[in-house]
Order: structure tokens, then sequence, then C-alpha cells
């Protein structure tokens, strides 16, 4: 946990319909100084829509050679390397050839990133994804944070429908190609 970081305690009910994925968690997330509330909400959004057996946080912004959320198997091999924000293309290739699959969670807009990666090597760039919400979506959400959140994620029909402390929001899931 880095120096200084606040944290937030998220007690999840996760419905994820598309995947057939239902769980309860309770997750302890250490919110770093330079972290906004829209970044951070993008990481526990990001670790509900991709939860399964090994799936943690990382250092995050403290650690320059992890990604955010990482998902592991019993021996230690790298299934997931799931990146936040607006990674770079050397971040994004490095993760590709470790994990089995990478993806990438952005607030922001992703005609940009993917623009910005363009001639840029990226070890199966055409086969990662990068999700992102409707404009406004993950900002307003992150105005109801408090340090202790109840949060409902339901996903269906690519579709996800948040309650945070009582205050709803939803968007389409968007997802273009990195490449």
């Amino acid at each position: 946990m880095a120096a200084g970081a606040t944290i937030h305690t998220f007690t999840v009910q996760l419905a994820d319909l598309d995947r057939g994925v239902y769980a309860d968690p309770v997750l302890r997330v250490a919110r770093h100084p330079s972290e906004t509330d829209t970044y951070m909400l993008t990481r526990v959004l990001a670790y509900c829509l991709e939860y399964e057996n090994g799936i943690d946080f990382t250092a995050g912004i403290s650690a320059t050679d992890e990604p955010a959320i990482l998902v592991k198997d019993p021996t230690g091999s790298v299934l997931a390397w799931i990146e936040i924000g607006a990674p770079d293309a050397k971040r994004l290739h490095t993760g590709s050839k470790l994990a089995e699959r990478t993806a990438v969670y952005t607030f922001r807009d992703p005609a940009k990133l993917v623009a910005g990666w363009a001639g840029k090597p990226m070890h199966r760039g055409a086969d990662i994804p990068v999700h992102s919400f409707d404009p406004g979506f993950v900002e307003r959400a992150a105005a109801a944070i408090e340090r202790r959140n109840e949060l409902t994620v339901s996903v269906t029909e690519g579709h996800v429908y948040l309650e945070l402390n009582g205050a709803s929001f939803d968007s389409p899931i968007h997802t273009v190609s990195a490449a």
C-alpha cells in the first residue's frame, strides 16, 4: 500500500448475467493520493466486470511494472493483465506477452487512446479489448463514493447497471480493439 493511501471499502453484490458470474466480494481499495475517484471507480468496475478466481488488485499507480489488476492461476501464471485509464502501448505489449489475455478499461475517449497507439508495437493488439462507458457515466457515479460503500453491479446484454450508496447509474459497455 502506498504511503498516504486512503482505504475505501466496497461491499459488492455482483450479478453478471452475460458471463453467468454471481459474487459478493468485499473490496478494500487503497486510493493513492494522486488517484482520482474516477480512476478508482474504473478500477473497481474493471475488477467486477473481470471477476473470476485469482483476480486481485496490484499496487496500481504505485507500480511501474504491473497493471492495476492481475488474474493468476494457482501456479502463479498470469491469466489476465488488466489496465485502467490510458496505458501506453509498451505496457500493453508487455502485458499481452505475459498473460493469456489483456484488457483496458477507460473513462477516457477510446478513439483517442487507440489513435495514440497506432504504429507502435503491441503484441496481439487486435485481441486487446478497450472497454469504455458513456461519457460522464463514471464521473457521475464517482461523485457518490464514500469511505464505506455499498455497490450493486448488474450486467446484462452488454449494459452495466450500478447502485452506489443508494444512487443509480447505467451505461452500455463499449468495446473497441486496441489495434
